[in-house]
């Protein structure tokens, strides 16, 4: 199995931002987009608390990057709020851009944060939802209990991020297959994420020391592994 190489946390050079968002991720957003909505839905549809159905619900992106996930999801005509928070300034400012163009500045809010410390009391958010931002923490233990500490009960926790392939000869053939048409930078960040992300197994570690082993996890492609399920309250 490839051992795990860490990658630098924030990704904040106007370089690194520019990159990463003229990167075709169409694709795999729209399906994170579909799947958190059917599992929003499935969670929704199981309450019969005002939550699920009065106010707009509050969602929390968790390393928003460029603010392509928030965009995609209030392009479904998503009743909510989305508050969206990085640590890299350079990706919030292309993700403000972004958020303008697309004009959604009503429902989308940036913030900068750190995921490791995240600023919001306990069960804020009816749901947190991330995309690749776990393989950025050199501990990702923290990141997790602080976006399931956030979750209010019965709200839905929605992770996503790539899946240490086992070799490096995998790793190889995943750059070629999705960033073969990009330029060198954008294939070495792949390539680095690759290699800094974790294992199933690693996360179904983590959450059952966390007490959080009821949640699901398993591989969603051959790249992605996804959490998801409503966290119990401490």
């Amino acid at each position: 199995m490839l051992s795990r190489m860490l990658e630098r946390e924030v990704m904040d050079s106007m370089r690194e931002a520019i990159d990463y968002d003229s990167m075709d991720h169409s694709e795999v957003n729209r399906i994170f987009v579909d799947d958190f909505l059917q599992a929003w839905a499935a969670v929704a549809g199981e309450q019969t608390a005002p939550a699920a159905a009065a106010a707009p619900a509050e969602i929390l992106d968790v390393g928003t990057g460029t603010a392509q996930i928030p965009i995609e999801l209030c392009r479904r005509d998503f009743d909510g709020r989305i508050t969206a928070v990085d640590l890299a300034k350079a990706m919030l400012e292309v993700g403000q851009r972004n958020v303008e163009q697309a004009g959604f500045t009503q429902q989308i809010r940036l913030q900068r944060v750190d995921a490791k410390n995240l600023p919001y009391p306990d069960g804020r958010f009816d749901a947190v939802m991330s995309n690749s931002i776990v393989h950025h923490i050199p501990q990702p233990r923290t990141v997790l209990a602080e976006m399931a500490r956030v979750v209010r009960p019965g709200g839905l926790l929605f992770v996503r991020d790539l899946m240490r392939p086992a070799d490096l000869e995998t790793v190889d053939r995943l750059v070629a297959t999705y960033c073969g048409n990009e330029n060198d930078h954008q294939r070495q960040m792949f390539r680095d994420s690759l290699c800094a992300s974790l294992t199933v197994d690693e996360v179904q570690l983590l959450l059952a020391e966390l007490g959080l082993g009821h949640l699901t996890v398993r591989a969603t492609s051959d790249r992605h592994w996804t959490l998801m399920g409503i966290p119990l309250p401490a």
